[in-house]
């Protein structure tokens, strides 16, 4: 199945105080609006290790290149309690498939990568690779891996890896491989690692999940 919208975009939403809550659930009542303007929440995700208490990650994917942004930013705008937006266009490449957004709750882990370009070839194939044995062998899922360009770096891409796992023990446990099929899991995504100039992660739990909510205070 091929992706109806194609054009993503993640948003870095930094919340006043206390305020994170309040402004997802202002962010999901908006998703009418949203689709209205040929967009789709694709979901909202609050922190859980690695990012300040009040900021929100979310993300959206819209028909038309450019569209978006100007979009969400209209019904922003008028949302209390919210300091600053940073927003990053994004283009699918392996995953995902299709725009239907993730549902179930768990650890969502966000990894930004940073490649020399003449390296990301490789990249893209060790993903191929590892995946399968990555999610039978955790129960997990790749989300989707997205492609950033910058202009200002033409020697090099910088990308978005999302992950989900059912829960953080899972996303420590996928770290520390047992038996051959993880270690061959695990040697690919080392592989994967060190073709990268940068990378950072940040774990997050899913706002707009439709099987429960998190009531967790994790930061």
């Amino acid at each position: 199945m091929t992706t109806v919208r194609t054009h993503y975009l993640h948003h870095r939403i930094d919340c006043e105080p206390m305020a994170w809550n309040a402004v997802g659930k202002a962010l999901v009542a908006k998703a009418p609006a949203i689709e209205a303007a040929d967009g789709l929440l694709y979901g909202i995700w609050r922190s859980q290790i690695g990012q300040p208490r009040d900021t929100l990650n979310a993300i959206t994917v819209w028909g038309e290149a450019g569209a978006g942004q100007a979009a969400f930013m209209d019904l922003l705008g008028p949302t209390n309690s919210v300091r600053t937006q940073d927003v990053t266009a994004m283009t699918p490449t392996l995953r995902p498939l299709s725009d239907t957004p993730p549902r179930r709750q768990g650890n969502f882990a966000f990894r930004w990568f940073e490649t020399p370009r003449q390296n990301w070839q490789e990249f893209l194939d060790l993903c191929a690779q590892a995946w399968p044995g990555f999610e039978s062998s955790y129960d997990s899922q790749v989300i989707g891996l997205w492609k950033v360009e910058d202009v200002s770096q033409p020697d090099v891409v910088r990308s978005l890896l999302l992950t989900r796992r059912p829960d953080l023990a899972m996303w420590e446990r996928s770290k520390i491989p047992q038996g051959e099929k993880e270690q061959a899991v695990r040697d690919a995504l080392s592989r994967r690692y060190d073709l990268c100039s940068s990378t950072y992660v940040y774990t997050t739990t899913l706002m707009t999940a439709e099987d429960r909510e998190d009531r967790e205070r994790w930061t």
